[in-house]
């Protein structure tokens, strides 16, 4: 087991990675940015270290500034949390290239899942179904005939990053060279690479993905699925598992699915593995990533399986001490990731000090968070203060108990998504799991956005 691990991150991820850390009796190095220094993952770490001004890229995605602390204090191993470095496979290679393991899959893995153009040839040649669409990023040309034999409405990706940046949907061939134009600006301008691919557009599909563990001696396996439909703007609102409302032959093909795209890399620790289902429940890659998910508190409460544990020991070398047939599913999960945004600004971010911050409990409940009463949430970072998970032995439990807990949850000082996860909790489509990605548009009212 390792001696000393460093969290090359932030906020309730680093939290999350710290507590898994002591649990395993590995002691701890945070690293923080001058706008983190009261955050409560300082707090909590063995030793922390500032590593540079607010702005990421001179602290949290300064790769130079953490290789530097990390030898300085002499860590064996760095775990990247998700986002900033986490998917950098240059960064994985440098921690290697110092003597430092890294908790997490290999470079190689890292960049070929990274770029999402390539990612889908790989999956495609692997046999794991994809969307019809171009083999590699394209240009106007290309484009073209690939939107001549695919048809219309049709989809423009990024190829190498998400999140909705440089994605644009088609619907007519006289808007596809402005929407060309239009993804590849935004691709540059978040990624730093212009480079786009196309799709078919697949109309209110589900967005579902497969939890995946593989160790470093060939034992692949799942950890079931995850219905992430519930999104604005291409980003993750309300996540659960299992997904209602679908056949259990749909879920063995993602299964199946999943488990043949990380063998088909050589993949070793956490991943996932993302999937659109259409409407007959077919089911296409999508993307793979990386790193521990925001959500995996989710398949924790279904499985009693702690997957930041399950990381640090694959690291290490070790063999995973369970094969599938040990892997058990009990009950239902809900996370609702709560935003300091303003719901009725268009979710505009709300910086600000935390007057007041109680977070609910309870049977069922888990809370991850890195914020306390005074903590004053910084306008630099990612807006997401807790996430809640609710746990019942069915779904209508989990549903009421994560009512419930929104409810008790108390924070003053900042505007939250909290009333806007409440209305989506009480709307009838979502209670009878009628959900997709565009679910936000098409069930809710704008009045339920304002809470």
């Amino acid at each position: 087991m390792f001696r000393k691990v460093l969290v090359a991150n932030r906020g309730e991820i680093a939290v999350r990675v710290i507590r898994a850390c002591h649990e395993l009796g590995v002691r701890t190095v945070a690293v923080y940015s001058e706008a983190d220094a009261l955050s409560l993952h300082v707090r909590m770490a063995d030793e922390a270290f500032c590593i540079g001004p607010p702005p990421p890229a001179g602290s949290y995605l300064n790769i130079p500034n953490i290789i530097a602390t990390a030898e300085l204090l002499g860590v064996d191993a760095i775990h990247p949390g998700y986002g900033f470095l986490s998917e950098n496979a240059r960064f994985a290679e440098i921690v290697a290239d110092h003597g430092i393991a890294w908790i997490g899959p290999p470079a190689r893995a890292i960049a070929l899942m990274g770029d999402k153009a390539t990612a889908r040839e790989q999956m495609r040649r692997a046999g794991v179904p994809v969307v019809p669409g171009s083999t590699g990023p394209v240009g106007e040309a290309e484009a073209r005939e690939t939107a001549r034999q695919v048809g219309y409405p049709l989809i423009i990706k990024a190829a190498a990053g998400g999140g909705g940046r440089g994605m644009r949907v088609v619907h007519t061939p006289e808007d596809l060279s402005q929407a060309l134009a239009t993804a590849r600006q935004e691709a540059e301008a978040a990624f730093g690479d212009g480079r786009v691919y196309i799709e078919t557009y697949v109309e209110e599909p589900r967005h579902i993905e497969v939890q995946v563990l593989a160790d470093g001696h060939g034992t692949v396996l799942h950890l079931g699925e995850r219905d992430c439909s519930i999104q604005r703007r291409h980003q993750k609102l309300i996540e659960e598992s299992p997904p209602p409302r679908l056949r259990e032959r749909t879920l063995q093909a993602l299964e199946r699915s999943a488990i043949r795209a990380a063998q088909s890399i050589g993949y070793v620790n956490a991943g996932t593995v993302e999937f659109l289902v259409d409407a007959h429940e077919n089911v296409y890659f999508m993307e793979m990533n990386t790193r521990v998910q925001v959500e995996h508190p989710v398949t924790e409460m279904v499985t009693g399986l702690d997957i930041v544990k399950e990381q640090i020991r694959i690291a290490t070398g070790e063999r995973m001490g369970f094969g599938q047939r040990n892997v058990e599913f009990r009950g239902h999960a809900i996370e609702c990731r709560i935003n300091a945004e303003d719901p009725r600004q268009n979710f505009r971010p709300s910086a600000g000090a935390l007057a007041v911050f109680q977070p609910p409990g309870g049977p069922g409940i888990r809370v991850d968070t890195h914020c306390h009463p005074g903590y004053v949430i910084p306008p630099n970072y990612d807006s997401l203060i807790a996430k809640v998970v609710a746990w019942g032995r069915s779904r209508e439990e989990a549903i009421a108990r994560m009512r419930r807990a929104l409810t008790e949850f108390e924070v003053g000082g900042v505007q939250t998504t909290i009333p806007f996860h409440l209305s989506v909790l009480d709307n009838a489509f979502f209670r009878r799991g009628e959900i997709y990605t565009n679910f936000v548009q098409r069930r809710l009212r704008p009045e339920d956005l304002e809470g």
